[in-house]
This record gives C-alpha cells, structure tokens and sequence, in this order.
C-alpha cells in the first residue's frame, strides 16, 4: 500500500500538470505536441524497454490511428471520444496483421516495421482509394473539431500509458518481459510463453500509438498523409525514449522535457545551432550515460523509476 500510493500520485499528477499548464504558459499546441511525444516515448518503452524490440515504423501504428479515428467520424458520424477509441482499435488491428514480424529480430524486426508502416501510407494515400481513404487529398475534420477537448483527452492518455509503463515496472508481466528481452532461451525453459509476452508488448505498444495518433489528428483537424506517417515521428519518439532511460518510467519524460525543451528554445529560432547540440547531447549520452539520464537516479545498484 505505501508503494502504491506514489505510484498513483504520479499518474495522476502528469495529466493534471498539463491540463493546468495553459492557464500559466500560453501555448496550448506545443504542449500538446509534448504531451504527443510523451505517449508516443512510452509506447516505445513498452515494446523496446521490455521486450528488446526497437520499431523504427512505429509512426506506422500512429498513421493508422489517425485514420481510422477520422474515418469513423466522417463515415459513421460517431463522436470525437468513440473516434479516438477506434483509432485505437484500428492500431490494435494492425498489430495482430504485423504480429509475425515478431519472429525476427534486431535490425531485422525495425527495418522491416519501418517497410510496413510504408506499405501503411502508400495505401492511405493511393489516389484509387480516393472515396475511402481521401488519399493524397487529406482529411477535414472540422467537424468534430474541439482543440480544448482533444487536449484534456491527450491528457488522460498520457497519464493512462504512464500507469502502464508503472504497472509493468512493478508487475511478474513486466519482469516476465525483461525475462525474455535479456534471454529468451531461459525464459522459455523457465516456462515464460516467449511469443505471447512479445505479442502483449506489442498489442499495448499498438494501442498507445493509435490512441495518440486518434487524438492528433481530432486536435489538427485538417491533415494529409505525410503528416501522421512522417518517418521523423518515430525518430523523436525514439530519441526521447533512449535518451531518457528505456525501461524506465521516468525516462521517456526526462527524454521529452530535456531534448523537445531544446527543439522549442534552439531550433525554431537558432537551427543551425540546433543540429549542433543535439548531436553533441546525443554523443554525451553515448558515451557517458548509456542507459540514459535516469540511469543517473540508480543508488547502489538500486532500480528506480
């Protein structure tokens, strides 16, 4: 009971840091867009911190996401909340369709969800598929456009994959995933179901992605194909995840707070300066901090959050 209690003050206080931080930073859209990169860092830290499996097409799961949340409200005319929930089942679908990936590995396994999520957008935006997808045209949902909502929804999402990220942390089902990341051999001899675990990583890593991807594109509104399948969506999500500490709770917000704070304060105004120090911070922490900033929490040996 003492443990579960700070564990549930940090879920909570994520989303409520950030519902209240419009009232005292008046941009609304970059901290949705943080909130965007957090979720999205978690989704990775489900699949890469626990199971070993990078995907570098996870923008894929996002893409998909996005459409069939918008799909549903411009076919099915369903409200903006069930269009999230959707586009969370479209992700889910997805990676059951992606699910034998999984018997590759390594660089295997990321380049080849990095060929899928591809296949993923040229299908969305063929223009045969015009009078389905809207193809290369985009998508106008002004209909069910609610920026404050979506951005209270962002919130709760966020705190909810923060819970997960926690509940794996603390749970056998996340240590049973460790288990299999660092020897499956011995975790299947130890009577771990090697493919299942890898399969619920991937489920959970999914729904993150199309819950996150079904509340931006409520949030925009009005989008094409390139925006939700931009291949550097994935790249920042990763980015933050490993800068921060994979596996960890608190890594992927240690990840998006330093490197997405340095994008907004350097990279807008400065990009020249930008380029320069990011790749400086990310060399430091390859050199020095391999597991990541909260490496730097561990006392004695200690895991933390």
């Amino acid at each position: 009971m003492s443990r579960r209690l700070p564990d549930l003050g940090l879920i909570l206080l994520i989303p409520a840091l950030f519902a209240l931080a419009p009232f005292a930073y008046n941009n609304q859209l970059l901290l949705f867009n943080a909130m965007v990169y957090l979720a999205l860092a978690q989704g990775i830290n489900i699949i890469y911190g626990f199971t070993g499996y990078l995907p570098f097409g996870y923008v894929g799961l996002f893409g998909a996401g996005a459409y069939g949340a918008s799909l549903a409200v411009l076919y099915l005319h369903v409200p903006a909340l069930v269009a999230v929930l959707a586009g969370g089942l479209t992700a889910f679908i997805l990676s059951l369709i992606l699910s034998p990936l999984l018997r590759l590995s390594g660089p295997y396994f990321a380049i080849a969800t990095l060929a899928s999520s591809e296949i993923v957008y040229y299908v969305i935006a063929n223009p045969g598929l015009t009078k389905v997808t809207k193809g290369p045209y985009g998508v106008n949902l002004s209909v069910a456009y609610s920026p404050e909502a979506s951005y209270l929804t962002m919130a709760v999402i966020t705190g909810l994959v923060t819970g997960v990220v926690l509940y794996l942390k603390r749970s056998h089902l996340g240590l049973s995933l460790k288990a299999v990341r660092d020897d499956p051999l011995s975790a299947e001899m130890a009577g771990i179901n090697v493919g299942r675990q890898r399969m619920l990583a991937l489920i959970w890593s999914a729904l993150v992605a199309g819950l996150t991807g079904a509340t931006y594109a409520w949030q925009i509104s009005v989008f094409y194909p390139d925006t939700v399948f931009d291949p550097s969506i994935s790249i920042f999500a990763i980015v933050f995840c490993l800068f921060g500490g994979a596996g960890t709770v608190l890594g992927p917000i240690f990840g998006v707070v330093a490197l997405y704070g340095v994008y907004n304060l350097i990279g807008i105004t400065e990009p020249q300066y930008f380029q320069l120090i990011y790749g400086v911070l990310i060399m430091v922490l390859v050199l020095f901090l391999p597991q990541g900033i909260a490496s730097l929490l561990k006392r004695g040996g200690r895991d933390v959050l």
